[in-house]
């Protein structure tokens, strides 16, 4: 296989296009026939031996792509060969095939193309932690983000206007404003040419900065900082513009403000239950058409080096990609068919034993009809007029009728059913639940499903398995759950 090679650390001119012998998937990994690969400015310092992370020589640039799994190592269970994937691989994307760990790896859904699945999950991954996890933005604070332009700054703009923020955009030139004033800015700052301070106090009035997106350090910190409204929060995302700047910290009490880390992939590997949500949302505004990723650049991979150049020259706008495979990238995604989700197959309880802490798969999609409500309000003797009176229930806050919870509730044995069975078992029984929290109502002919996480599996009497089993429910077009609950079951 083809690939861009780092053989000596140093700038991108050094890197090498050349023919190498392609990887095989070790135990737990995937390999992917990478269709594109995004550049984001880690890839221009891990180059140069400047990044937190130091894989040995040589490697291949590129730590996000999306393609096709070709070969599957021992033990992956929930990916197939054939899948349509998009997954951060550190490095090693500028390159024909890649290896990958399995827990980093997802499904890319079927209403997205490569590039953008390319594209997605580094920009918006870090800016929406960063906003939502780090910051808690609210709706009417007023975000500045620095670097607008770039990858992440675009993302945080993008991000920053749908949660309801007023923005500030600064970056280096007009023509980059521009694309910032068309992803939703409210106001714009040339830090080349205007001052941003004064800028800032004219545009909050003097009440200063709300949150400060800021992946570019060097000499534009400090007088952010003195910038900040009270209660304010300076998000620390990068330091594209070179200096990691040394800020008087005096600033932060007087303030009253917070100086926050932002480390998106080391907040995927330590709270995957958090970023999984995060990711579920953000796939579901772009299905909405309210994210798309700003496409600078097509590169080919053979003068993939050039994009990196690009990245470290500060000409590109949003995302540079890399295309690694034109054949790939050139079907449409209406040609291209996901497997449909298969019930997992355990072979005996050792196996079911071995999953505790790991989501073992989720439901098909099912519609709550009104003759479903009306069934479980007859067979509970609660026919209450918000559920059985779709007349009466338009005219309510919800504007029609709604699933009773338990009902919710109560497919959980058909839900859990449908995600796994145990082979030569001879007998399952779903007794009771635990902790239940309904987070939402569900509305007639809603499509429900359930995520199921295996949280213990211990021995039980007469040879059988006792097992705790999280079910998150979610509405089709809804990432938030609308029900969770810890479901009791045994089996023998």
């Amino acid at each position: 296989m083809k690939a861009l090679l780092c053989t000596e650390f140093g700038p991108a001119e050094k890197l090498i296009f050349k023919e190498i012998n392609a990887p095989e998937p070790k135990e737990n990994e995937v390999l992917i026939k990478v269709a594109a690969c995004s550049a984001n400015f880690p890839d221009t310092l891990i180059i140069e031996n400047k990044y937190q992370f130091k894989p040995e020589l040589p490697f291949s640039p590129g730590g996000e792509v999306a393609g096709v799994i070709l070969k599957i190592g021992e033990n992956v269970k929930k990916l197939s060969i054939g899948q349509r994937v998009f997954a951060l691989c550190g490095w090693g994307g500028f390159s024909e095939e890649v290896c990958v760990g399995a827990d980093r790896v997802f499904p890319l859904p079927d209403y997205m193309d490569f590039v953008t699945g390319a594209s997605l999950m580094y920009n918006f991954g870090t800016s929406y932690h960063a906003l939502k996890n780090r910051a808690h933005l609210q709706k009417g604070e007023t975000l500045l983000v620095l670097g607008a332009a770039g990858g992440v700054g675009l993302a945080a703009v993008e991000l920053g206007k749908l949660m309801g923020a007023n923005i500030i955009a600064a970056a280096s030139t007009d023509e980059k404003l521009a694309i910032c004033k068309e992803k939703g800015a409210d106001f714009l700052v040339n830090y080349e040419k205007e001052d941003l301070r004064e800028k800032i106090k004219e545009y909050t009035r003097g009440k200063g900065i709300d949150v400060v997106y800021d992946p570019v350090g060097d000499k534009y910190a400090e007088p952010t900082l003195r910038s900040m409204a009270w209660n304010g929060r300076y998000l620390v995302v990068g330091f594209a513009g070179g200096e990691i700047p040394k800020l008087p910290f005096n600033l932060a009490l007087l303030k009253g403000c917070s100086v926050l880390g932002v480390f998106w992939g080391q907040f995927s590997k330590l709270q995957p239950k958090e970023n999984f949500e995060n990711i579920l949302e953000l796939a579901n505004w772009f299905k909405e058409g309210k994210l798309k990723p700003h496409i600078f650049k097509k590169y080919s991979l053979p003068d993939s080096a050039q994009a990196l150049v690009d990245l470290r020259e500060r000409k590109v706008v949003g995302k540079a990609v890399v295309i690694c495979d034109e054949k790939l990238t050139n079907v449409p995604i209406t040609k291209i068919i996901e497997p449909e989700k298969s019930k997992r197959i355990y072979q005996n309880l050792e196996e079911i034993k071995a999953s505790v802490g790991k989501i073992i798969g989720e439901s098909p999609w099912l519609e709550i009809s009104q003759d479903i409500i009306d069934g479980f309000a007859k067979a509970t003797f609660d026919e209450q007029w918000i559920h059985v009176n779709p007349e009466k229930a338009a005219l309510s806050p919800f504007g029609s009728t709604i699933a009773h919870g338990l009902l919710t509730l109560s497919l959980s044995p058909k839900f859990m059913f449908d995600i796994y069975e145990v082979k030569n078992s001879k007998m399952g029984i779903n007794y009771g639940s635990d902790k239940v929290r309904f987070l939402q109502p569900i509305k007639v002919n809603s499509k429900v499903k359930m995520v199921a996480k295996l949280l213990e599996a211990t021995e039980a009497p007469n040879n059988g398995l006792k097992m705790k089993i999280e079910g998150t429910y979610f509405v089709e077009n809804n990432p938030k759950p609308v029900c969770v609950a810890e479901l009791l079951s045994v089996i023998y």
